[in-house]
């Protein structure tokens, strides 16, 4: 609750120092506005900012270090004869004092001394929290005095507040980049450990994949079997399906929508298409389980042909259905991209509608094309809940799509599940595909870059 009460007084505060701020910018003119170097708006923001950032921060870093000096208080506050005890044991009678302090049973406990801690960790919080609000008004208003002070008519405040925000942008970027450095970090480190078990060869290019390694040494089968293969094309035969439906559909579709489509039409089917993106991805594993793949079987009967039950047609149809909107709606802001001048002298050379989309406008958008379908790639190749309702789970080295399949994916998340301990071969084998994943997708990037460099053309 203080928390919540804290972050409403910064909101406050920041809300009077701008209107603060405004009204102080046009004072200092005698309500002449086009006197001052910047907008009041401007000033505004400049006294906010001196106003709330620090705050913030403040708030930030309290919120961060308070649990880890409330826990170190409480560790050495607790006598000798606990103290010396094994770490698992402080650890666990420290989460105990934690969490009575946080349920509010205080008073339900008998042990004296976890009851006296849990009263002082009471204590001290409230104590922080009092001081940690104390302190924010302070600074706020001591800062916010001070910027307002500075708020003259030839005063640029719009430098300083590009500069904040210029510094926030830089910092979101930071976040992502160095979000995505860990991740790529984490999945080396873990897929090191897992070929230190695992030569690479027989991850890269074993042809049975079976990581079923046992609990216990004397066990059944207490050797897996870690080939990829099976797994990488089955990804891949399931990816072709889905974009044998979804490139060409989508491909056509944003050429109707955007070239043939009345307006009123166009209104009333992109929308419409775009739905599809929108739907749950379990709900198109549902379709595909209960309706594509019955139907598919019941058709391959009637003509003698045998179907599993799980396929990786049905689980590719239904996919290449779910991607259409990423190669259509992306396809489409292309077309539309391109000058309507290049149609116009098309026409003037007595180039049919046909032909100038065929010669034309296509190839001016092509670049945006292929991105968008490495795009509709990409979400085929990192789809899971499809695949595992639809194509199933065993690991075929095959290539016939009326037969059952797995994924990368599908396999990730299978083997992150179970009892097993972490650092066996079977846990870190997730790892190792998903730093394979991650390359592929990688390359499949530069791919589009190189694409899309190599034939974009540039209008004037």
């Amino acid at each position: 609750m203080i928390n919540g009460f804290i972050i409403s007084v910064i909101v406050l505060l920041i809300l009077i120092s701008f209107i603060a701020g405004r009204r102080r910018a046009i004072s200092v003119v005698d309500g002449k506005v086009n006197l001052l170097k910047s907008l009041p708006q401007h000033y505004g923001l400049y006294l906010a900012i001196w106003t709330g950032l620090p705050a913030i921060f403040l708030f930030a870093m309290w919120s961060i270090l308070q649990p880890v000096f409330l826990e170190t208080l409480i560790t050495t506050s607790l006598p000798d004869s606990q103290r010396d005890i094994d770490p698992q044991t402080v650890e666990l009678l420290v989460s105990k004092i934690l969490n009575m302090a946080n349920n509010g049973f205080v008073n339900e406990y008998h042990d004296p001394t976890t009851k006296i801690l849990a009263e002082r960790l009471v204590n001290w919080r409230e104590l922080g929290d009092a001081a940690l609000l104390s302190s924010v008004i302070t600074i706020s208003v001591i800062l916010g005095f001070w910027s307002y002070t500075h708020i003259k008519s030839k005063f640029q405040a719009r430098n300083y507040v590009e500069k904040v925000i210029q510094l926030f942008f830089m910092g979101a970027s930071l976040v992502a980049i160095f979000t995505t450095f860990g991740i790529v970090l984490s999945l080396v480190f873990e897929t090191i450990r897992f070929f230190e078990k695992i030569p690479v060869n027989d991850f890269l290019f074993g042809l049975e994949w079976s990581p079923q390694t046992a609990l216990r040494g004397d066990q059944v089968a207490s050797e897996g079997s870690f080939g990829a293969v099976p797994i990488f094309i089955g990804t891949l035969l399931v990816t072709l399906i889905a974009m044998a439906v979804a490139a060409p559909i989508g491909l056509m579709s944003a050429i109707y929508l955007s070239e043939y489509a009345p307006r009123k039409l166009r209104d009333i089917l992109k929308p419409g298409l775009e739905i599809l993106a929108g739907v749950p991805t379990v709900v198109y594993g549902f379709f595909a389980a209960l309706t594509v793949a019955p139907f598919i079987r019941e058709v391959g009967n009637y003509i003698g042909i045998e179907i599993a039950s799980e396929s990786a047609l049905a689980a590719g149809l239904v996919m290449g259905i779910m991607i259409i909107p990423f190669v259509s709606s992306l396809s489409d802001d292309i077309i539309n991209a391109v000058p309507q001048t290049l149609r116009d002298g098309s026409y003037a050379l007595g180039a049919t509608q046909y032909e100038t989309i065929r010669k034309v406008v296509v190839p001016a958008a092509f670049p945006g094309i292929i991105g968008g379908v490495l795009l509709a790639v990409s979400r085929a190749i990192g789809e899971t809940m499809i695949v595992v309702m639809a194509a199933g789970m065993a690991a075929n080295l095959t290539a016939n799509p009326l037969e059952a399949v797995t994924t990368v994916t599908v396999q990730i998340v299978t083997l992150l599940v179970g009892d097993q301990e972490f650092d066996s071969a079977k846990t870190l084998s997730a790892f190792a595909l998903g730093l394979t994943l991650f390359m592929i997708t990688l390359v499949l990037n530069v791919i589009a870059l190189h694409i899309v460099r190599k034939y974009r053309e540039k209008y004037d």
